[in-house]
């Protein structure tokens, strides 16, 4: 038998998948889909997984479900340091602090493939200006060093990282390498403090929460006086 091949798409039916794969719409997805899940997170609140606790499992079952629920809710704009101090207040520093760093990653993941896949090519013919340009070459040249240094410096919004990295051309295997390794220090440290909620007055928790917030104001103070060199 003769084989017939398919009749080729029409020019409207080609046109309309032209448009709706063309970079801008995948650019206004993407844009949908953040401003869906930051519409959600406000009207979830999930604070409430500090107040009314997380459902009665235990073991790996609850280990697992929350780095599953932790790296979809990052993804979904939820704030890592609430995250952080539920792992710490659920599951202990030592459980705690592997199951958010594990959902650190994969929720830098999820937003690092939708910023691939949706967003970086109708962005990246927009990176002009000396700054745009600088940033975008040291991130696609110098992708490791460079990510591990914006998850240890503290201030850098988690999610804007996330969406910067993914519009340059930094590999997949730096930018989670550096992520899972930069965003110990100050994971450990909401951590510890959800573990230690219960007593606020302990010296582990003051620890904690000074090591929450002098590199924050050390960063900012670095911040300020690098300015200049920023602008050259």
């Amino acid at each position: 038998m003769l084989d017939v091949a398919p009749p080729p798409a029409k020019p409207a039916t080609r046109r309309a998948r032209a448009v709706l794969l063309s970079p801008w719409s995948r650019l206004g997805l993407l844009a949908a889909l953040l401003t869906g899940s930051a519409i959600t997170v406000w009207l979830w609140q999930p604070q409430r997984l500090l107040t009314h606790g997380w459902p009665e499992l235990s073991g790996g079952t609850a280990v697992a479900l929350f780095t599953a629920a932790y790296g979809v809710g990052t993804a979904a704009l939820v704030p890592r340091p609430l995250l952080n101090l539920a792992a710490g207040a659920l599951f202990g520093i030592q459980a705690g602090l592997a199951t958010a760093i594990g959902g650190t990653v994969i929720g830098a993941g999820i937003a690092f493939g939708l910023g691939r896949l949706l967003g970086q090519d109708a962005l990246r013919p927009l990176l002009r200006g000396r700054w745009l340009t600088a940033a975008d070459r040291q991130l696609s040249h110098h992708g490791f060093r460079s990510m591990l240094a914006i998850r240890l410096f503290p201030g850098v919004p988690f999610a804007a990282a996330n969406y910067c990295a993914a519009v340059s051309r930094m590999s997949w295997p730096s930018f989670l390498l550096a992520t899972g390794l930069g965003s110990v220090p100050n994971t450990a440290a909401y951590v510890v403090a959800g573990s230690r909620a219960t007593t606020p007055t302990s010296p582990v928790f003051l620890l904690a929460l000074a090591f929450i917030t002098v590199p924050a104001v050390a960063g900012a103070l670095v911040a300020w006086r690098k300015r200049g060199r920023i602008r050259g």
